[in-house]
């Protein structure tokens, strides 16, 4: 049993032997392979603080880079909310456009209904953008321009488009 951890002793140092020589003459191989075709004269030193020099112009670009993007993401950042300021001025301009020109309808109803010679039932108004559309039927050609009448004079109102056809 003695004989056998000696052989195995022995064999695991040539083992051993063999793996440092090999690891020694493969980086010595590396280092002659480097040198090999290069003349630099080179310090050290020298050596070093090129390379330092050289990773520090690579920040600096870096940064440099760094600060034109951020620079370019200010302003095209500032556009999308600019955009969206404006889409959302122009939907809420759009309500209110449509909110006038319900309450425009609404009180010139109210007008013809106001008004005996004239049947709110037998009068469509319709408004857009301050203009009114009158469609329909007027007993007379007096009541249909009392009704462009009333519906000019209700606050709003931009035009007025008589369509009412005359009906006796």
């Amino acid at each position: 049993m003695n004989a056998t951890r000696t052989s195995t002793a022995a064999s695991t140092t040539a083992s051993s032997s063999r793996l440092r020589w090999a690891v020694l003459t493969a980086a010595s191989s590396l280092v002659l392979l480097a040198a090999c075709g290069k003349q630099d004269d080179r310090t050290v030193g020298q050596k070093v603080d090129a390379t330092v020099n050289a990773v520090e112009q690579k920040t600096d670009d870096a940064a440099e880079k760094l600060r034109q993007e951020s620079a370019d993401l200010k302003v095209r950042s500032g556009e999308a909310l600019d955009k969206a300021a404006d889409k959302t001025t122009s939907a809420a301009n759009q309500v209110v456009a449509t909110v006038e020109d319900a309450a425009i309808t609404t009180a010139v109803n109210a007008e013809l209904t106001k008004d005996p010679t004239l049947s709110a039932l037998s009068i469509n108004v319709d408004t857009a953008a301050g203009a009114v559309t009158l469609r329909g039927t007027a007993p007379s050609t007096v009541a249909r321009e009392r009704a462009t009448a009333l519906a000019m004079a209700v606050k709003g109102v931009r035009s007025v488009d008589n369509q009412l056809l005359i009906k006796g």
